[in-house]
């Protein structure tokens, strides 16, 4: 994989920065199945966006086994920014198209999903 300038995010990194901007400190097993990732994906994305900045680790205060995963600021920063980075492609990509046409691929694409899932042993 190319190595990302150092003010941008992969997309994985940005898919857990907008999963913590709806919920910040969420379990990083949570994260790991919403990123349809496991356990070792989703901790090694968590290291990496730790190492960046990005995002901190912090023991849960129930579960001392369980680790919940925080925006930093600068991950904050960087979400304003993947969100709007994101409302332009969005634009692009239904640019054209109606609606109706958008919802038949959007319930397209889930039925893909849908029919093949990812084992779970991944």
């Amino acid at each position: 994989m190319a190595a990302q300038p150092q003010n941008e995010v992969t997309p994985a990194q940005a898919g857990l920065l907008f999963i913590l901007g709806k919920q910040d400190g969420v379990l990083m097993g949570e994260a790991g199945a919403a990123l349809d990732m496991g356990p070792a994906g989703i901790s090694g994305l968590v290291d990496r966006s730790a190492a960046a900045r990005l995002v901190e680790r912090r023991a849960d205060r129930e579960d001392g086994r369980a680790w919940r995963v925080w925006l930093t600021p600068k991950g904050r920063t960087v979400l304003a920014q993947a969100k709007t980075d994101a409302a332009q492609i969005n634009a692009a990509l239904t640019d054209g198209f109606t609606s109706a046409e958008i919802d038949i691929v959007a319930r397209w694409l889930t039925s893909i999903q849908d029919k093949f899932p990812r084992p779970s042993d991944e």
